[in-house]
C-alpha cells in the first residue's frame, strides 16, 4: 500500500544486535566517541579562529573541515545512542530524510574541502612566488563560497528528486538514514535518481581524486626538483597530513556507496563501511593535522597551556 512521502510515516532502521548485558557499554562508547569528535573539532576550530598566525588561506580552509565534521558527527550520534538505550529504531520519515540530507551534505562539503586545500597547496608549493597574488582575500571567500554552494546545491537537487515519490516500503536497510536507502523505499520507477547518484559519484568521487592526483604529482615534481632540503621535508610533512584525511575519506564514501548498488556485497560489510564513513574522518581529521602539521601543533599546546594555566 502506498504511502504519501511527506506524511509523519514511522520508519524502522536495520537493528543494530546489541544484546541487552551490552547496552549500556554500547552507550556509554557511543556518547564518548561523539564527545571526542566535538572535543578535538572544537580545539582546531577555536585554535586557528583565536591565533593571528594561522590566520592563512590554508588554515582558513582547513577551518572548514571541523565544522563538516561536526555537521555530520551531529547528525548521526544523537539518534544513534538514543536508539542504544530506548532500544528503539524507529524514526519519522521527515527526520530520515534530513539525518540523509545532512550526511550526504558532510561528506560532499569534506571532500571539495579537500579538494580546494589541495589546490592551496599547489599553489603554495609550485608557485611559491605568486601565491599572496592568487591566493587574496577575495579568492579565498570565493572559493569558500563555491564549495557550500556545490555541495548544497547538489544536494537538494538529490532529495528534491527523492520527495517526489510516495513509498510503500518502511524498513531502512541501514543503520542509518542516506539517499540510496530512502531510494530503496519507493515503489515507483527510480531510473533518474540512480542516474543522478551515479553522477554525484563521479562528480563528488571522481573531480577530488583527479585534483588530487594533478596537485599531488605537481608538488612531487617540485619537490624532487628542488635543492632546499628544509622546504621539501616541510611540504612532504604538510602534503602528507592532507593525504591521509583525504584517502580515509575518499575510500570509505567511494566502498559505501558502491556496495548499494552491488547486490553481492554483504548486508554487514556495507552497513560496517556505512559507519566508518562517519566514525573515522570526524574523530581521524583534527588528530591527523594536530599532530602532522607543525604550526597547528604549536598553536593548540599554546591555547592549552594558556587555558589550564588560568
Amino acid at each position: 500500500m502506498y504511502t504519501n512521502g511527506s506524511s509523519a510515516v514511522s520508519l524502522t532502521l536495520e537493528t543494530l544486535h546489541i544484546s541487552n548485558a551490552y547496552i549500556y557499554p554500547a552507550f556509554l562508547f557511543g556518547t564518548l566517541t561523539y564527545l571526542c569528535i566535538m572535543f578535538f573539532n572544537l580545539l582546531v576550530l577555536t585554535t586557528i579562529a583565536c591565533s593571528k598566525k594561522l590566520h592563512k588561506p590554508m588554515f582558513i580552509l582547513l577551518l572548514n573541515l571541523p565544522l563538516s565534521d561536526m555537521l555530520g558527527a551531529t547528525a548521526f550520534f544523537p539518534h544513534l545512542v538514543f536508539s542504544i538505550v530506548t532500544e528503539n529504531r524507529q524514526i519519522s520519515h521527515s527526520a530520515c530524510v534530513s539525518q540523509a540530507f545532512l550526511l550526504h551534505f558532510y561528506g560532499g562539503g569534506n571532500l571539495l574541502i579537500l579538494s580546494a586545500m589541495a589546490y592551496d597547496r599547489y599553489i603554495a608549493i609550485c608557485c611559491p612566488l605568486r601565491y599572496n597574488a592568487i591566493m587574496t582575500p577575495h579568492t579565498l571567500v570565493r572559493i569558500i563560497f563555491l564549495i557550500w554552494f556545490i555541495d548544497l546545491s547538489a544536494m537538494v537537487i538529490m532529495f528534491l528528486l527523492l520527495l517526489r515519490f510516495r513509498i510503500c516500503r518502511t524498513n531502512i536497510v541501514d543503520l542509518y538514514c542516506n539517499n540510496p536507502s530512502l531510494v530503496k523505499l519507493a515503489c515507483e520507477d527510480t531510473r533518474v535518481n540512480n542516474y543522478y547518484g551515479l553522477f554525484s559519484i563521479a562528480f563528488f568521487q571522481g573531480g577530488p581524486l583527479l585534483i588530487i592526483m594533478y596537485t599531488y604529482a605537481q608538488i612531487l615534481r617540485t619537490c624532487v626538483m628542488t635543492n632546499q632540503t628544509d622546504a621539501r621535508r616541510k611540504a612532504i610533512q604538510t602534503c602528507g597530513s592532507h593525504l591521509a584525511v583525504f584517502i580515509i575519506l575518499e575510500l570509505n564514501t567511494f566502498f559505501t556507496l558502491i556496495a548499494h548498488r552491488l547486490e553481492s556485497v554483504s548486508p554487514f560489510l556495507r552497513r560496517a563501511l556505512g559507519v566508518s564513513v562517519l566514525i573515522f574522518p570526524p574523530f581521524l581529521d583534527p588528530i591527523i593535522y594536530g599532530l602532522k602539521t607543525k604550526e597547528l601543533k604549536k598553536s593548540i599546546t599554546m591555547l592549552l597551556k594558556r587555558n589550564v594555566g588560568s
